[in-house]
């Protein structure tokens, strides 16, 4: 396969990266971190004004009407940064509206106006066993965790029991309360008591959402990865123990190009599952083979990050302690190392043999 960005995509990268480097700082994380979202919304905007918070909206909306691919650049590029917006929850909502045809729910996203996110975490259990279940009066009833930009969003594409659904927040039974969470940004968790919904896809639809949602979270930690292991190369470079820079040290050298490999593992199998995806090929088992990469080797990444910093990669003014937070959030998140094993090996052990 060919993993080659379009020049087209290039220069969306380049463009996201630019935007990100310039306006992402120490001072604007915290001022984000402070405020009542967690989200730098100036940011936001300005991401909205360049056209790239609707690279994948239908032009209808204010959109570009790209896809799978220029999303997977985007949040590449947002993991990279650490940057404190509702890149994850906005891109892939949108695109689910788009493709389920829900276009009414996008006005104002492209324009940064409206935020839209998923709801697909259970309290207990797997996101692909979901417990909310909706009446035959197309009532909602559930409550789902860890729902990303959930204090700001105005709709929610929610998980159930038969499909996929989308519910106003300001529906009637609508109940959202902040939770904290590792990387600073706060999610929420969203009670549906008997909420007006309506449907938007079967259990098809819902698989392919979750496949789609998994590999945004492996971009983002493709994108960490990446951020934490050019910062170690740099410091390793530059620290001098024993009158010798550490980078010369035989461990630490290892330690590093362990790491590379692990980063490259993480980055492949997320470009891997971003294309078939935007193909419309079968996706499941990369899509579980990526998130068991981003779970597993992205964590060795980082442990080997913070170990090879010392004391430094704590310093909450350096940035390694937030690839850190948010490469522990996206470890846990639509399932880790072991429930990512179990899965593919259900799927594998599901497909019929030629």
């Amino acid at each position: 396969m060919d993993f080659r960005l379009s020049t087209e995509q290039n220069e969306l990268r380049e463009l996201t990266a630019r935007i990100l480097a310039d306006q992402v700082t120490n001072e604007s994380q915290k001022a984000a971190a402070a405020s009542e979202h967690g989200f730098d919304m100036a940011l936001w905007r300005t991401l909205a004004e360049t056209g790239i918070v609707g690279i994948a909206l239908p032009e209808s909306v204010g959109g570009g009407g790209l896809g799978a691919l220029e999303i997977g650049v985007v949040l590449e590029e947002v993991g990279r940064a650490t940057a404190p917006v509702p890149a994850f929850a906005v891109l892939v909502a949108g695109v689910a509206l788009r493709h389920f045809g829900a276009l009414d729910h996008l006005e104002g996203v492209a324009s940064g106006e409206r935020i839209v996110t998923v709801a697909l975490h259970e309290p207990v259990g797997s996101p692909h066993e979901p417990a909310a279940t909706v009446s035959a009066d197309s009532l909602l009833s559930g409550q789902k965790i860890c729902v990303p930009a959930g204090t700001a969003a105005s709709s929610f594409v929610v998980s159930t029991t038969d499909g996929v659904y989308v519910v106003s927040a300001d529906a009637a039974g609508v109940v959202v309360e902040r939770q904290n969470t590792t990387s600073g940004i706060p999610d929420a968790r969203v009670t549906f008591t008997n909420s007006p919904a309506t449907k938007l896809a079967d259990r098809d639809g819902l698989n392919w959402l979750l496949d789609v949602a998994t590999t945004g979270q492996c971009l983002l930690m493709s994108g960490v990865c990446q951020r934490a292991l050019a910062l170690t190369a740099a410091y390793a470079k530059e620290r001098v123990q024993f009158e010798r820079q550490i980078a010369s040290f035989q461990a630490v050298s290892q330690r590093a190009g362990d790491s590379y490999i692990n980063t490259e593992a993480v980055r492949l199998t997320a470009w891997q599952a971003a294309w078939r995806l935007s193909e419309g090929l079968p996706s499941s088992e990369q899509v579980a083979s990526a998130k068991f990469w981003a779970s597993d080797g992205g964590l060795q990444v980082l442990h080997a990050a913070q170990h090879l910093h010392g004391g430094v990669g704590v310093d909450r003014d350096y940035p390694l302690h937030r690839c850190f937070l948010w490469g522990k959030q996206i470890e846990l998140t639509l399932g880790s190392t072991m429930p990512s094993l179990v899965r593919l090996g259900r799927l594998i052990a599901d497909t019929p043999v030629a």
